[in-house]
């Protein structure tokens, strides 16, 4: 088994930002969606990615260059319709959207195609990663839930590691099929309707039930608290320093791609969400969505501390240190 991660990003977005640049604007055609932030923390990081996706239109024909110019092996089904894409103005230090196109919803053999090439990547890869098309919320009918149930559970029956980031229907249908971890933050569980309290206690109440219904181990986010991490029946509180945060967008995906790119190795849980930790904190210091600097990365790594909590809200609150937390992760 190799260390490359697979990305499931069905469909990425052609986004063109205007900003001001000398008085003048200043035009940048990028990738975007998700998967794709995901992909260039991962490249930062040094892990090998494939990304498999749908492309189609002149906006597939851009992104397909664009992509693979940040490092990323792209696996594309050619789709029959285009990918989204988006015109957003920056020049006044706020995103006004200009234009925005929405992708064309995958025909059932494009779907059939993409499944079965994100199986065969997957299964020579050291870890695949389930990520949503690129606005989870308003392309709903553009992947169906169910294919990340069917890719769930068929990449977990050839014993890969699977990392999901998703919400809503979506996050449902992975957790049937099963995933290793479950990255989620605390306003997606607001916005699921999994708590109706931000408080810690409910939050953890969540955590258990998302473990229950198939995610083996569960990392939320907290926005300026420090992360939550079910490992077992453990919970842990993830710590980090305060930065000064430029934009908070792509974060958490960031974080993804940490804990991805670490079990990608064989590495523990517990060194993968240190990692993630570093990278999503040093991605919230920086304008560029998923990007950063491998040596700071490794360098904030070294100051993020796991502190388990105890077996809460399910038996003794009997604490667990750091090591044996990583030694249960390990097994799990």
């Amino acid at each position: 088994m190799s260390s490359e991660v697979v990305l499931f990003a069905p469909l990425p977005v052609l986004t063109v930002t205007i900003e001001e640049q000398g008085g003048e604007p200043d035009i940048h055609l990028h990738a975007g969606s998700q998967g794709v932030w995901q992909a260039r923390m991962l490249v930062t990081l040094g892990a090998p990615v494939t990304m498999c996706s749908v492309l189609g239109g002149e906006s597939g024909t851009v992104l397909r260059h664009l992509i693979e110019d940040e490092g990323v092996t792209v696996r594309a089904v050619q789709g029959t319709g285009h990918n989204g894409a988006y015109v957003h103005d920056r020049r006044d230090g706020d995103r006004q959207e200009i234009a925005e196109a929405p992708a064309t919803p995958l025909t059932r053999h494009e779907l059939d195609e993409l499944y079965g090439l994100t199986l065969s990547a997957g299964i020579d890869a050291g870890a695949v990663v389930l990520s949503g098309p690129s606005d989870q919320h308003t392309q709903h009918d553009a992947v169906p839930p169910d294919a990340y149930r069917r890719l769930a559970a068929d990449l977990r029956a050839v014993g890969r590691p699977v990392i999901a980031d998703l919400a809503g229907e979506r996050l449902a249908a992975v957790l049937a099929g099963g995933v290793t971890v479950l990255k989620v933050s605390h306003e997606e569980l607001l916005e699921d309707g999994r708590i109706t309290d931000t408080d810690q206690d409910s939050i953890v109440k969540a955590m258990h039930t998302l473990q229950d219904e198939g995610a083996d181990n569960v990392v939320v986010t907290r926005a300026d608290e420090p992360l939550l991490l079910l490992a077992g029946d453990t919970v842990s509180e993830v710590r980090m320093p305060r930065l000064q945060a430029a934009d908070s967008h792509g974060a958490g995906d960031s974080l993804t791609a940490g804990v991805a790119a670490t079990l990608a190795k064989g590495g523990s849980l517990d060194e993968a969400v240190r990692l993630g930790a570093a990278a999503g904190m040093l991605n919230v210091t920086r304008h560029g969505l998923g990007t950063g600097d491998v040596e700071a990365v490794l360098k904030l790594r070294e100051l993020v501390t796991v502190t388990a909590l105890g077996s809460s809200a399910r038996g003794s609150s009997a604490k667990v240190t750091p090591q044996d937390l990583a030694e249960r992760a390990r097994g799990s």
